[in-house]
């Protein structure tokens, strides 16, 4: 059970958080708890559709993006998370269950997305005091400085919604998935 409330409905959620709400539910189509979690801060609601609004117009692509949120997820063992992104990892971004369960490993089949996944995870392992030359094999494995800096910003972002459920214990509303299971 939540340790603190989550509005029912958009209509019961603060007044301020009500348009970033809409907004979500506009281009996803629904609410999931963590959203109508956060909406009791309009100002965290607001910052994080923000900080993932901006990311989403970057360079690094959905199927790295989605990788990058599992393996965060896995890494913090955020329960909420993991099992948001296995869903939005199966339907949304099309990635397959070995995928999946190799991103929540730190990896991927894919040398491009397994270059970025693991430099994502040692970002959270060494909590950013990952060596000159992590950051040289990145840039060897064909990511640009602009890029380097998304992987960064999404182990941020993931790393913040992660605790935030954690701290929180936001009521799972996906499809549950076993934390050790990948």
């Amino acid at each position: 059970m939540a340790r603190i409330p989550i509005p029912a409905t958009l209509e019961a959620a603060p007044e301020a958080s009500k348009l970033t709400l809409e907004a979500i539910k506009k281009q996803i189509g629904a609410l999931p708890n963590v959203f109508r979690m956060m909406s009791n801060s309009p100002a965290v609601l607001e910052a994080y559709a923000a900080i993932n609004g901006a990311l989403g117009k970057g360079k690094l692509d959905k199927k790295i993006r989605e990788r990058i949120a599992l393996a965060i997820a896995q890494k913090n063992g955020c329960e909420y998370c993991l099992a948001a992104h296995t869903y939005t990892g199966t339907h949304v971004t099309k990635l397959s269950l070995e995928e999946i369960a190799a991103a929540r490993r730190g990896g991927s089949s894919e040398a491009r997305a397994d270059a970025a996944v693991k430099f994502a995870v040692r970002v959270a392992e060494a909590r950013g005091g990952v060596s000159e030359q992590e950051v040289e094999g990145l840039k060897a494995a064909g990511f640009d400085d602009g890029e380097l800096l998304e992987i960064v910003a999404h182990v941020a972002a993931n790393t913040f919604t992660n605790y935030t459920n954690e701290v929180f214990k936001t009521d799972v509303d996906f499809p549950k998935v076993e934390r050790e299971a990948a």
